[in-house]
């Protein structure tokens, strides 16, 4: 069976049908091949709130909200010997800013069926066999129905979207390129209980967070009445205890009962499920586009969840690849520009996350452990332009920027230190007034800076953050724009 189609995405997971959507809505012909068939289980069911303005983009907000699930307004950590809450609205008020805990099966769902509605012409349980290549671009995908072995076919197309997760199936079968990060090697473990009783800092709906003594545990409330506990272990730790109580299920029992907090919130509580494990290595590709490809969600990289980027990262990339391509198609940039910018602005956006993951790990006070001790970024996990790229916007200080560029090897705790005491004042006290003292030019910078984090679609979506002259617009059409500076030098005559 051959066909053809403008733009064909692998995987229908929130990347793949994110991208899809938005780019069957720019009027793109645009056929999706998922693996499984949906509802599929898969963890990672906190969500931030700026995967929010990405659903508006798709037409899928209303469906996303109506839905019922829990209505997340922060999160609590008890991060050793310190503990603080982060709240980011009150229920009832109006606009109270917020995020959603999902069950993951349903919320993929949910959106892979809003991507058939929009018009993309979604097959499951179809799984890509091999990519065939004219030089270094994709032009066709040999594919096969798992279900039917013998039924197959190909497809070709203009422009391939690869949103097959962690198979990777650009990177890690024909680029070779994933790279993986030596700091966040870890397992997570978890299960489902019922009549968990959440500690009252928890803010509504929020994530609860625990430190133990070799790693940490999360506690997810969701909307059919259970609440996700997991544990994060190091994977040489978590392999030592594993070997000690003999099974995955005390392995697991052991570790999140070190946690005082989850101790307690668990007294009364029913364990509903058995335990899975996955391993959680962070990983990044050298490089995620290139000609006539772009490479979104976990395709591309992975990240620690104790920040839960991952859903973001991944509706992130897919609207800078619609972009991307919605430009690219019709003229606006050149194919080295579009693969450019969204390799330089994607990762961006993936380093500016791992920064704050580090500094939250060394910020751990009594840490004796290896989990503890090995979250530290080499010039091996994160290249020398990657960083500066990132202190832009993370800090402020000629003297940061030059330790960086000529530091002994290891990004420190101590670069982005300021950054973190800022977005997580109320754990230090002296942060908020030192920052209340600043001049008023320097204290706006900061916040600025702050709400790269709090709301990192503003990454992307304005002239003051662009990359290489080009960002995000999203009218009247989705593409890239230039700045004025950079229009005016494109205009003058070679």
């Amino acid at each position: 069976m051959q066909e053809k189609t403008q733009v064909l995405v692998i995987g229908g997971g929130p990347a793949g049908s994110t991208a899809a959507t938005l780019l069957v809505r720019q009027g793109f012909d645009v056929v999706l091949l998922e693996r499984d068939f949906f509802p599929r289980e898969h963890i990672g069911e906190s969500l931030i709130p700026a995967s929010i303005p990405i659903w508006e983009l798709t037409g899928a907000r209303e469906k996303v909200e109506a839905y019922g699930f829990v209505k997340k307004y922060g999160l609590h950590f008890n991060w050793g010997p310190d503990a603080w809450s982060s709240v980011w609205g009150v229920p009832g008020e109006p606009d109270a800013r917020h995020a959603y805990q999902v069950v993951r099966a349903e919320f993929d769902q949910l959106l892979l069926e809003h991507a058939k509605s929009e018009g993309v012409r979604v097959r499951e349980g179809v799984e890509v066999t091999s990519l065939a290549f004219d030089g270094d671009r994709p032009i066709s995908a040999a594919w096969k129905e798992r279900a039917v072995e013998e039924r197959s076919g190909e497809v070709s197309f203009d422009y391939l979207v690869d949103a097959s997760g962690r198979t990777g199936i650009m990177s890690t079968r024909y680029l070779r390129n994933r790279r993986f990060n030596k700091a966040f090697q870890s397992v997570a473990a978890w299960g489902y209980w019922k009549n968990v009783q959440a500690p009252p800092e928890t803010p509504v709906g929020g994530v609860t967070i625990g430190a133990v003594p070799d790693g940490w545990v999360w506690g997810i409330p969701l909307h059919n009445g259970t609440m996700s506990v997991g544990l994060v272990l190091h994977k040489e730790t978590f392999k030592a205890k594993r070997e000690t109580s003999g099974t995955l299920e005390q392995t697991y029992l052991d570790g999140i009962m070190e946690s005082p907090l989850f101790e307690k919130a668990l007294r009364d509580a029913e364990q509903v499920s058995g335990i899975q494990a996955e391993q959680d290595f962070s990983y990044v590709s050298e490089e995620s586009s290139g000609p006539g490809y772009f490479m979104i969600g976990d395709a591309a990289c992975f990240l620690d969840p104790l920040l839960s980027s991952g859903v973001f990262l991944a509706t992130y990339s897919a609207l800078l690849a619609a972009a991307s391509i919605s430009s690219l198609h019709r003229g606006e940039v050149t194919e080295e520009e579009a693969s450019s910018y969204f390799h330089l602005t994607y990762r961006q956006a993936y380093v500016r996350f791992m920064l704050v993951l580090t500094s939250m790990y060394q910020n751990y006070r009594g840490k004796t452990s290896l989990f503890w001790q090995i979250k530290q970024l080499t010039r091996e996990d994160v290249h020398d332009t990657d960083i500066m790229q990132a202190f832009e916007r993370l800090v402020t200080g000629a003297e940061d920027v030059r330790f960086a560029r000529e530091g002994s090897g290891t990004l420190h705790v101590e670069q982005v230190q300021q950054f973190v005491n800022q977005a997580f004042h109320r754990a230090r006290g002296s942060s908020r007034k030192a920052v209340m003292q600043m001049p008023d030019e320097l204290r706006e910078q900061r916040i600025a800076d702050v709400n790269v984090i709090n709301s990192p679609l503003e990454m992307s979506l304005s002239p003051d953050t662009a990359i290489g002259g080009l960002y995000v617009r999203t009218e009247p059409t989705l593409g890239l724009s230039r700045t004025e500076a950079a229009s005016a030098l494109e205009a003058t005559p070679a």
